[in-house]
């Protein structure tokens, strides 16, 4: 395991040196704060493990012990954040900013995640409000031509977390915004009946092209094929363990492609994992290609903790949120205030004009 340790002025700093050096992989292996020439500093040490190749020796594969040491670092991280949670100072805190941290924990948001933002709002005043703190930690980038001018993009994600159904809700939304758009479909999971079937059943109907592409040879044919077509969705089967997303996208032809065919890639999650497979999930689906958060099956939640604790641990910005059973009207554009309401009021998209909570 490559260790380093990395000191900054503020912790945002310090964590992006980290994710650029390191990687997305890079474990915090722990944190202090301390004074320099009366300045507040940061520092992190952070390690990531790597291959034989990487590192050069042609030694293959994980050491040995490395899961059971990555179990017992686990329990340490949560001990760590237990103790660290009576220094968090409520005291300096005003009573609006602690009334909505204190929910926020109740929501699911994760301990390291509380952390962050107790020091974002102590890095600002006592009147600095927990939506600009949350705002610098969830970035949001909503789905449409102007944040998102890509024509191909890429839907993948877990077995079941509502991939398909957003695939095919994310071209109904681009229709009802540019009706005179035409869509197309490249469907790389041939594999599974039910999910094939619906898509093909509802791109007919809704007048959107639909092409089958479960190989590199087919999916460049469906390319050309779509050579003239606004918009392509290409939607991804699911990974198991020990398959990674960048490695499937160059089986089929998808990494490469350039120009007009510059692929952006949407995860779809729903908010009901946790921690731990939150960060399996993360790591099998990083991509080199421009990506986005894709919340799915939000109807279905309890709180929505998560959507702050995977903005943080990916750094991805979230671009639809996908609600309901229904496929129409189900889908839009992410918003910063759509996703307050969500955390803040459980507040569903299709409920806000009303003021129906979840």
């Amino acid at each position: 395991m490559q260790v380093k340790t990395y000191t900054g002025a503020g912790t945002q700093e310090v964590l992006a040196r980290v994710k650029a050096e390191l990687g997305p992989d890079a474990i915090i292996l722990g944190s202090r704060e301390f004074r320099r020439d009366g300045q507040r500093m940061f520092e992190i040490t952070a390690g990531v493990e790597r291959t034989g190749t990487e590192s050069g020796t042609g030694a293959a594969g994980v050491p040995p012990g490395w899961d059971e040491w990555h179990r017992e670092w686990s329990r340490m991280k949560d001990h760590l954040y237990a103790l660290m949670q009576p220094a968090i100072r409520w005291e300096h805190l005003s009573p609006r900013q602690r009334v909505a941290l204190e929910y926020l924990q109740r929501e699911g948001v994760e301990d390291d995640v509380v952390v962050e933002l107790y020091r974002a709002l102590l890095d600002g005043n006592s009147g600095a409000s927990m939506l600009s703190a949350l705002a610098a930690l969830v970035p949001v980038k909503g789905f449409g031509p102007q944040l998102w001018p890509q024509r191909v993009h890429i839907l993948t994600g877990p077995f079941g977390a509502g991939k398909t159904t957003a695939a095919l809700r994310l071209g109904m939304s681009l229709r009802s915004a540019r009706p005179g758009a035409s869509v197309a479909y490249l469907n790389a999971d041939c594999g599974r009946g039910n999910g094939r079937l619906v898509l093909r059943h509802w791109a007919e109907l809704s007048d959107f092209a639909y092409y089958e592409t479960p190989d590199a040879a087919c999916m460049k044919s469906g390319l050309r094929t779509c050579q003239n077509t606004d918009v392509i969705f290409v939607d991804m089967p699911g990974l198991g363990r020990g398959e990674n997303l960048d490695d499937k996208l160059a089986d089929l032809g998808l990494l490469s492609l350039g120009g007009e065919f510059q692929p952006a890639v949407h995860l779809a999650l729903p908010p009901h994992y946790g921690g731990r497979q939150i960060d399996a999930f993360l790591k099998r689906y990083h991509t080199s290609l421009p990506c986005s958060l894709v919340w799915t099956k939000l109807d279905e939640a309890v709180n929505f903790g998560g959507l702050v604790n995977v903005a943080v641990r990916s750094g991805l910005p979230v671009s639809a949120l996908s609600f309901g059973p229904e496929l129409q009207a189900s889908l839009v554009p992410a918003e910063a205030g759509l996703i307050w309401r969500l955390l803040l009021k459980r507040q569903l998209p299709d409920a806000a004009a009303s003021g129906q909570a979840a």
